[in-house]
């Protein structure tokens, strides 16, 4: 594996989804059987969402941003939070209040899984950007009007976009957190047929801060308080321009 070092400029122009990659893995000090790959590339980019301020959505229709297949949700504990969520939306947060269905589709495989149902072409709980209450999820809306972050009352990929997480164990027992961009191709088939204004425009690279700061609790809560203490250590030494060893890869 090539071990040589590219430079790295900390900036929205700098990254690039095509260019080569940097990885950091390391073992997670409160649990030595979890090992976590992070991107650090991608964690050091300054990503920010720009829903509604020249986001272009995912097939073509700006308004619905990321909301246009609806929500697949990971588990029935994902399932039984965002229901449990659903049921403190008022009419001042959820345009279609009262629809509180979730439909059931089939994913890409054939076979059944749980998502929220789509009404006129977006997720149900997304609101139209002509609403009165204005464009945007009612499950976001309603966690910063009850003081909550967002990812306590949304679908765990919703709030996981950006980011994509993906778990393995090996033989052993040993658990492995892989931490990267969530990409076209994280779409699975079909996926290159979307626009994904996200990740991949230079225009959603303009953030005041770095991503592994901004989305600290998002992170915080897919590899644990203490692997995310020690990933923070990392990056602000890689954002200082020294040198820490990480494996030079392809994405």
């Amino acid at each position: 594996m090539d071990r040589t070092h590219l430079p790295l400029r900390v900036t929205g122009v700098s990254f690039r989804p095509e260019a080569p990659r940097e990885w950091v893995t390391f073992l997670d000090p409160a649990d030595d059987q979890h090992e976590v790959r992070a991107d650090l590339s991608f964690l050091l980019s300054r990503w920010t969402c720009i829903y509604g301020q020249g986001c272009q959505g995912i097939v073509g229709r700006p308004g619905d941003g990321c909301c246009s297949h609806g929500a697949y949700f990971t588990d029935k504990a994902d399932e039984k939070r965002v229901r449990k969520m659903a049921r403190e939306l008022t009419a001042d947060d959820w345009f279609r209040f009262g629809a509180r269905e979730l439909a059931v589709d089939d994913d890409l495989e054939g076979e059944p899984a749980r998502k929220t149902a789509t009404v006129d072409g977006a997720c149900v709980y997304a609101n139209p950007a002509d609403s009165p209450m204005g464009g945007g999820c009612a499950l976001h809306r309603m966690a910063l009007r009850t003081g909550r972050h967002p990812l306590e009352t949304k679908p765990d990929v919703c709030w996981q976009v950006p980011i994509s997480r993906k778990e393995a164990i090996d033989e052993s027992g040993r658990r492995t957190t892989t931490i990267t961009e969530f990409s076209r191709r994280s779409w699975g088939e079909g996926g290159a047929d979307l626009t994904w204004w996200c990740t991949e425009a230079r225009s959603a690279h303009v953030g005041t801060e770095a991503m592994y700061r901004s989305y600290g609790p998002e992170l915080t809560a897919l590899v644990g308080k203490a692997a995310y203490g020690q990933l923070v250590k990392l990056c602000r030494t890689r954002e200082k321009g020294n040198r820490i060893e990480l494996p030079l890869v392809k994405a």
